[in-house]
């Protein structure tokens, strides 16, 4: 799916966005608005980011779980060749041993995500904290000329500040295009 970013000044204008984009058939799961203001949002019932929206827990989880696989992998390496067991891992042993680092890795890593700004939103921050309403719309290929001519015709004053995917990339530092 790919993502349109939206910026708006105010709570009235993101509402009527809401409005108008779920009229064009744009459901809850593909429409997240991200603002310092949640008790605005909630007392618009405009639909607000959610924790993966808001924080980089999914990439920073994916992140530590590779670490972790490689981790694993070295550590079961080095317990077969040196023998330091004083037996071999049956292949089972080796599994568990790269799944536990794997596990515990992502945990590290979904601990430090939920710390750090989505990074995708990042470059959004400063306009967050102005007050500014990020929305994020999520829609298939064939639904961005209609999207993006509502938005033109009913809301000129929703800056359009972006496109991106919502898929989430391990390795990217930030992917988000500027229009």
């Amino acid at each position: 799916m790919k993502r349109l970013f939206y910026l708006t000044d105010t709570i009235d204008s993101t509402e009527g966005v809401s409005n108008d984009i779920h009229a064009a058939g744009i459901g809850d799961w593909n429409f997240h608005v991200l603002s310092r203001d949640e008790a605005g949002l909630y007392t618009h019932h405009v639909h607000s980011a959610n924790w993966f929206q808001k924080y980089d827990l999914l990439r920073s989880g994916i992140r530590g779980g590779l670490i972790g696989v490689g981790i694993g992998i070295l550590v079961v390496i080095i317990f077969q060749i040196t023998g330091m067991l004083g037996f071999q891992l049956p292949l089972i042993g080796m599994l568990a041993t790269i799944l536990i680092f794997a596990m515990f890795s992502a945990w590290v890593g979904g601990l430090v995500g939920i710390q750090t700004e989505n990074y995708k939103v990042a470059r959004f921050h400063d306009a967050l904290d102005q007050g500014k309403y990020l929305i994020m719309v999520d829609i298939d290929v064939g639904q961005e000329a209609k999207i993006k001519e509502l938005m033109a015709q009913r809301h000129p004053e929703a800056k359009p500040v972006g496109t991106d995917t919502s898929l989430v990339n391990p390795f990217a530092k930030s992917t988000a295009i500027s229009q």
